[in-house]
């Protein structure tokens, strides 16, 4: 860190660039109140017109959690074998060798057996209301960061979670999109830092 920098300065820097998305959990329980910080944390990130169009799910029910897991790996298998037959590729590249490995594992779970998964939903409000979702999600990982704990957005749950079945299965109104499935618990060990590429700056007017 810069030796001029304020604590606070190094503070949110270190939040920033300390931050992981972790995929191994321990089975210790979030409990009710540390939950409530985190969409604290979220709803306080910048919203397009003041709009605040998140709404959240929260999921602690380990057998629900495995079953959703279950649905969404049968769902990306299906997926996956519809998208090759309509290219017709004779094939498989080495990502989807990868991914067709993880499918067809019965130990693999897509949530990694974290015992908390927040969605983030967006409310039909407005063009920015998928954004502002993420601003939130952005918010809601540094925050678990700060409080000790892991997280990861699970990409693969989407399908699943905006389905007519699954939204009322959680009682979730049907206008509103499932954006950002985060899971969060504490981590099971130290995930290390993925080297990032220098910005890539396209323009600089002065």
């Amino acid at each position: 860190m810069n030796a001029t920098m304020t604590r606070r300065e190094e503070a949110v820097l270190e939040t920033i660039h300390g931050r992981r998305a972790v995929r191994s959990y321990l089975p210790t329980p979030i409990d009710d109140a540390t939950v409530k910080t985190l969409l604290d944390a979220a709803v306080q990130a910048p919203t397009a017109m003041h709009m605040e169009p998140w709404a959240f799910a929260v999921i602690q029910d380990r057998a629900l959690l495995k079953r959703l897991s279950e649905h969404a790996k049968a769902m990306m298998a299906d997926e996956a074998i519809r998208h090759r037959e309509l290219l017709r590729a004779p094939g498989l590249s080495h990502s989807e060798e990868h991914l067709a490995r993880m499918l067809a594992d019965p130990a693999y779970n897509i949530f990694y057996n974290a015992g908390t998964l927040i969605v983030i939903c967006a409310r039909p409000r407005g063009s920015f209301v998928t954004a502002d979702c993420w601003l939130a999600a952005e918010n809601l990982m540094l925050a678990a960061y700060g409080l000790g704990l892991g997280s990861c957005v699970i990409g693969f749950a989407v399908p699943l979670l905006n389905t007519p079945e699954i939204k009322r299965e959680l009682k979730l109104p049907p206008d509103v999109l499932a954006v950002a499935p985060i899971i969060v618990g504490v981590p099971a060990g130290i995930t290390p830092a993925v080297p990032r590429k220098a910005p890539e700056i396209l323009c600089w007017a002065r």
